[in-house]
């Protein structure tokens, strides 16, 4: 004989509840009690119960689906925001769909916006064009980690803040001569960096000079073509502080190659923590973004703005945290190339 498939009413029943209350319980299970909670949860295993997740998507109409546009899936910067932000929408019934803006950023915002594939966005990419998000059509959208103006909500870390204390650290430490690897022209990381190693090396009267300045684009090679162009300077700074982890460690293997020694022969602090750079040699002092905690803070008010039916909502600025490791030391040398 087949075994009787269970319902929500079976799941009511044994945990001495209504429907309306295992309903809730499973779709927004911070809105019971725990002690409901644990009986719904429980009566749910016990019967086998499995919600037909399709049928109240349908009643809710939503497609029970979150996209998130990543600018490029193979940094691995990215993993841990994405894992935060699945800890929250899976619980909440959310399938999370991941999409590259590499190819056609522009068409495929726009598609994804008004097709009614998702039942909200977050956006990893700040360069997409913001006049697609001006149709009336699009669901709620959040930012994580860069911005579009302050009109729609973001979550993330304080870039400017960030850069002004990796600076700060390396003037700590008797560095005077300074020099910074950017990220690509016109992204919004790389101005507010820039605008922290300014401010920073202004108020402690040091100079940031134009050859001291290397342009990158937050990626491993570009890290790499920055060291080449500090190793052919006759005037070179006694630290360098990039961007990107991922800047860091392309400056540091390259340097490595050349057989100059970090940080005997240069100090070098990079941003983010990406998993790798504990276990450089040297370990990379770096400035932490808790990116778990920007994913679940995503997670969070966009379920929120999803539930409430608005498109705007309050944006969250995350502190940054210094990780002091091993290729940060006192200069030993002048700078001069031999």
């Amino acid at each position: 004989m087949p075994q009787k498939v269970a319902t929500i009413q079976d799941v009511a029943r044994l945990s001495g509840v209504s429907t309306a209350t295992v309903s809730r319980t499973l779709s927004h299970p911070e809105r019971v009690a725990e002690t409901t909670r644990e009986a719904v949860l429980r009566a749910v295993r016990d019967t086998g119960y499995v919600a037909n997740s399709m049928a109240r998507n349908l009643r809710r109409r939503r497609t029970g689906s979150i996209l998130a546009l990543v600018p490029n899936l193979a940094n691995p910067f990215f993993s841990e925001i994405l894992s935060g932000l699945a800890s929250v929408l899976t619980p909440a019934g959310y399938g999370l769909l991941i999409a590259d803006t590499h190819t056609d950023p522009a068409g495929r915002l726009a598609h994804y916006l008004e097709s009614g594939l998702a039942d909200g966005v977050v956006i990893f990419d700040g360069s997409l064009p913001l006049e697609a998000l001006a149709t009336r059509r699009r669901p709620p959208v959040i930012l994580a980690c860069e911005w579009m103006g302050e009109a729609l909500p973001s979550v993330r870390v304080d870039n400017a803040a960030g850069a002004e204390i990796a600076i700060r650290h390396l003037h700590e430490m008797g560095h005077r001569r300074i020099g910074h690897v950017m990220g690509p022209a016109g992204n919004v990381l790389t101005e507010s960096r820039l605008e922290g190693v300014r401010r920073a090396l202004g108020d402690l009267g040091l100079p940031l000079r134009d050859d001291w300045i290397f342009r990158g684009d937050f990626g491993l090679a570009s890290g790499s073509a920055a060291a080449m162009t500090w190793l052919g300077l006759k005037d070179r700074p006694t630290a360098v502080f990039c961007a990107s982890d991922e800047m860091a460690c392309g400056f540091m293997g390259a340097l490595q190659h050349a057989g100059i020694a970090v940080p005997a022969d240069v100090s070098v602090v990079g941003f983010d923590d990406i998993e790798v750079v504990a276990h450089l040699t040297p370990a990379l002092t770096t400035i932490r973004q808790p990116r778990r905690l920007i994913g679940r803070r995503a997670g969070e008010l966009l379920s929120a703005m999803i539930d409430t039916r608005t498109l705007g909502g309050p944006s969250e600025l995350l502190p940054v945290e210094l990780i002091r490791r091993q290729s940060v030391a006192p200069p030993c040398g002048t700078g001069a190339s031999p």
